[in-house]
């Protein structure tokens, strides 16, 4: 009995021990502690931004909570833990990096140097890069600013493509880095810099907070990089990347996602009545019809 007893603990072992390579890292370790933990961006509208309860709301957000609510399906968790950790531009990829993160739903555009060292889910926006400039100053790209000083945001795509076209065009521009995109158009907004560099939607979401003042600023026609947007996931953990993409991939075919995107773009934002009324770009609307992880910016022209 003893020896029939101690096989049998041995089966139950080895089944849960298979049953959690079947799952991958990520989904055995949510598993075990029953804690799911999620990045989110404190001010980044609309994305991630938090509400009037101080609650992490959003376009990534929304899109991770479906992915929470698969996962507690899958392990059959009702009283799955969601734990949420405030990051910004200069922590985030660290912290999925790490291991901290298990979904960091933000603002993160997919590169390849990126996906070196961290994983990618689909895209799930994409955006470009465009400069903003005070009252009538038009420019058209970086070399119209030869000499000046620009601000852009640290840790993000925007302030290394300026500092890479910077030194290959020797355009001597005094490069100036906000914590964050509130902080960059600061710089610009108070004369330190004469253009703020970021991604288009960001640029908007920050003008439409301006009220009657978004007539003061204006955006470059010329967009600078694309950028395709993605939930940033731990590398070398195809199982969990599977089934983020599939939630994904099924609120495209569903058609759902156009809901979402109106939800959060075209719609008074909740907490903030803001209304960008940004209609979904064609790149975008590939990526529904076609849905890929890729990096390339060519992918998305």
């Amino acid at each position: 009995m003893k020896r029939l007893a101690k096989a049998s603990a041995a089966l139950l072992l080895l089944a849960a021990a298979l049953a959690q390579a079947a799952d991958g890292p990520t989904l055995a370790r949510i598993r075990d502690t029953g804690v799911i933990v999620i990045g989110y961006r404190p001010a980044s509208l609309p994305f991630s931004y938090l509400d009037a309860q101080l609650r992490p709301t959003g376009y990534s957000v929304e899109l991770c909570d479906r992915i929470v609510a698969a996962v507690r399906s899958k392990l059959q968790l009702p009283d799955l833990e969601v734990r949420r950790v405030e990051v910004a531009s200069a922590t985030r990829m660290p912290l999925v990096i790490n291991g901290t993160l298990d979904l960091e739903c933000g603002i993160t555009t997919n590169t390849a140097e990126r996906a070196r060292s961290q994983a990618f889910s689909l895209t799930i926006f994409v955006a470009e890069t465009r400069l903003m400039t005070r009252g009538s100053e038009r420019v058209r790209g970086l070399a119209d600013l030869r000499g000046q000083t620009v601000a852009s945001t640290i840790g993000t795509t925007s302030i290394q493509h300026l500092a890479k076209i910077n030194e290959q065009q020797g355009l001597g521009i005094r490069i100036l880095g906000g914590l964050d995109d509130p902080e960059g158009f600061q710089m610009l907004r108070s004369g330190r810099a004469s253009a703020f560099l970021m991604d288009d939607v960001l640029l908007r979401a920050l003008l439409a907070q301006q009220g009657p003042g978004a007539d003061d600023f204006r955006l470059s026609d010329q967009a600078l990089t694309v950028e395709p947007y993605a939930i940033g996931l731990r590398k070398s953990d195809p199982q969990f990347k599977a089934l983020v993409d599939e939630v994904l991939a099924g609120l495209y075919r569903s058609g759902e996602i156009h809901a979402i995107y109106r939800r959060w773009f075209e719609q008074p934002l909740p907490a903030s009545g803001l209304n960008l009324k940004l209609p979904m770009s064609a790149a975008f609307r590939r990526v529904i019809a076609q849905p890929t992880d890729s990096p390339d910016p060519d992918r998305y022209r």
